[in-house]
């Protein structure tokens, strides 16, 4: 599974943001949560820190992460 990469912070940033905007989406009156998304938001130079916004941003990372990876091997 070339998308699962523990060594990466790529991919953890982006396992973070996905989380966050499932639990955001699951607690939506969790304050805690919410302030994480903004900071996760405020972090990848996104005004939105909205769930849908937060889950498309970790997956967008996990996903930019390894085409990065297969660009540099000559994979593409």
């Amino acid at each position: 599974m070339r998308y699962i990469r523990p060594r990466s912070l790529t991919w953890w940033s982006g396992v973070l943001a996905t989380t966050t905007g499932v639990a955001a989406l699951a607690a939506p009156a969790s304050e805690p949560v919410g302030e994480l998304g903004r900071l996760l938001a405020l972090f990848a130079g996104s005004g939105d820190a909205s769930p849908a916004g937060l889950i498309f941003l970790g997956l967008g990372l996990i996903g930019v992460r390894d085409r990065l990876e297969r660009g540099f091997r000559g994979d593409a």
